[in-house]
């Protein structure tokens, strides 16, 4: 029986971050991947649609990761192997159906002239509201980047108790449980605003009129002006054999086609992990799975290892909207109509606002294909010009406001859904409206296409077991799921119930995204020096 310091179940970026982070610090560890390929929402295809066209099937954009604390600490490891990020100045805009358009850049002076241009109020409007924003920071960011279940989270709450006092919380945290829709109406005057920034709610999982949406949408606004839209040059690939690379180097192992069937447990603590073939592995100190609460509590774990209530709550998880991809591969580069700054933008959002974001969403948890569906146009050749030959062009279409399981209907009573699968007929023709409503503003999108490629919610799911529906952020945001909730609020944070037993992905807390948030803080948690030696490091003599 093969033995490691630390098993890893699954090869998403929050289990290859923490497994290359443990790596770094002396530990022995094995990463464990069902599929054929390592990952997770990171899937690099060269065969996608064209020859020569680079294609990100699923997550693409990275600037979660550059900007995150994982990152730091790896960076010297992944320059050595190959690893180079590209950026833009135009991370995004929007662009709207009068032919009119609205950007984000990475320069603050840029922005107040760019959303003065809609609304005189709005230009000044920003900068006080990035200004004020900056000044708490570390607040902000730290309620994502912090264990909340924790020493470090108290500690967090502290520091935000000595800067704004009592009261000053409180407003803190009302202001953070906002919705983007009253934020938004609060802060700006023009339409335009509302529509450049109210489709990124959807990035982070939630609609404009939940609660936490608008912190949310501060967050990724203040980050696109700090950080762009970075990309790996060449595509996500090269950062996940990187990765890999770091826990081979330092003696691990990293396997793909070893599907684990069953965590054991001896003496209420993990212990090993059997694969499907029978073979066993040993862990001596962690085993960290990167899955959703329901594969976790409902297969990996056996009956009676975890207190009945929370096995309860696991299976009572909620998933998220569906998703669908739709890449194209162009043979031309995209003739925009309106601003020319849209042929530039790394992502673009076509919807008609705010009010356009909502009613999606709305259609979609009701179970209907959305009339007009907010497209996120992604285009990676405005950042990575070696993704595909010269001359051509790739559009990236991420769709995010889509019925989880069976579709009810079609908002715009226009296709007929059947019995609500997802036939190869509906996910084509749905893919038909989308690439229609995208050639009203790409004016050479049909003409210049070579081949489209579509992938429904039912076709991400199969792609991957955490992709439960379609859904690709881990389970819902609703705020009974989120933050100090996430993934339940019977087992919040990353710690579980067995010993030595660890959570992580985006069911888990900071929640979606490329941020390796949560390997993070489990390989913080696991390398925390033992409590006595802490507290001798805090007293005079120690510090010498």
């Amino acid at each position: 029986m093969a033995g490691f310091d630390a098993v890893f179940v699954g090869s998403g970026i929050n289990a290859l971050a923490g497994a290359a982070l443990l790596a770094n610090a002396g530990w022995r560890v094995c990463v464990l991947e069902r599929d054929d390929a390592l990952g997770g929402c990171i899937r690099t295809s060269t065969d996608l649609t064209e020859p020569g066209f680079t294609h990100e099937v699923l997550a693409s954009w990275h600037p979660l990761f550059t900007g995150s604390a994982a990152y730091a600490e790896l960076k010297p490891e992944l320059d050595r192997r190959g690893l180079e990020y590209l950026n833009t100045e135009l991370p995004t805009g929007t662009a709207f159906a009068d032919g009119s358009a609205a950007f984000l850049t990475t320069s603050l002076e840029d922005n107040v002239a760019e959303l003065a241009r809609h609304a005189v109020a709005d230009g000044p409007a920003w900068e006080r509201m990035f200004n004020a924003f900056m000044t708490n920071a570390d607040l902000s960011f730290g309620v994502l980047g912090t264990e909340l279940w924790s020493p470090a989270g108290l500690g967090l709450g502290r520091t935000a108790v000595r800067r704004l006092g009592r009261r000053g919380m409180l407003e803190f945290v009302g202001d953070a449980l906002v919705s983007c829709r009253d934020w938004l109406g609060d802060t700006f005057e023009s339409d335009a605003a509302h529509g450049l920034l109210a489709p990124w709610v959807l990035h982070t999982g939630l609609g404009p009129d939940q609660a936490t949406s608008g912190f949310m949408t501060q967050v990724i606004a203040c980050a696109l002006q700090l950080g762009g839209m970075p990309v790996p040059k060449g595509g996500g690939g090269v950062l996940v054999d990187g990765l890999a690379g770091i826990v081979r180097d330092a003696g691990g192992e990293v396997r793909t086609g070893a599907e684990v069937e069953r965590i054991l447990v001896s003496g209420g603590k993990a212990t090993a992990v059997r694969l499907a073939g029978g073979e066993t592995i040993r862990a001596e100190r962690a085993v960290v799975a990167g899955v959703t609460p329901t594969q976790l509590y409902g297969a990996l774990l056996g009956a009676g290892d975890v207190p009945a209530p929370v096995t309860r709550a696991a299976d009572g998880f909620r998933y998220g909207r569906g998703a669908m991809q739709i890449h194209i591969a162009m043979s031309e580069p995209p003739d925009w109509y309106g601003d020319e700054r849209l042929a530039r933008t790394a992502i673009v959002h076509v919807t008609p606002g705010l009010d356009g974001v909502s009613r999606a969403v709305n259609e979609a948890e009701r179970g209907l294909l959305p009339a007009e569906a907010t497209i996120a146009c992604g285009q990676p050749m405005a950042v990575d010009p070696s993704r595909a030959p010269h001359g051509s062009w790739i559009v990236w279409i991420q769709l995010q406001e889509l019925p989880a399981g069976r579709v009810k209907g079609d908002a715009a009573d226009e296709l007929d859904v059947g019995d609500g699968s997802w036939t190869e007929e509906l996910r084509e023709a749905y893919a038909d409206r989308i690439t229609a409503r995208l050639g009203r503003h790409i004016q050479n999108l049909e003409r210049a296409t070579l081949k489209r490629v579509v992938l429904s919610p039912a076709d991400i799911a199969a792609l991957n077991p955490n992709l439960v529906g379609g859904d690709v952020y881990g389970g819902s945001c609703a705020l009974d799921q989120n933050f100090f909730f996430r993934p339940f609020a019977q087992a919040p944070g990353h710690k579980t119930a067995v010993d030595a037993l660890w959570h992580v992905g985006a069911s888990t807390h900071p929640g979606p995204g490329l941020g390796a948030g949560s390997g993070y803080l489990v390989y913080k948690e696991l390398t925390k020096p033992p409590l006595p030696r802490r507290v001798l490091s805090r007293l005079p003599l120690a510090r010498g």
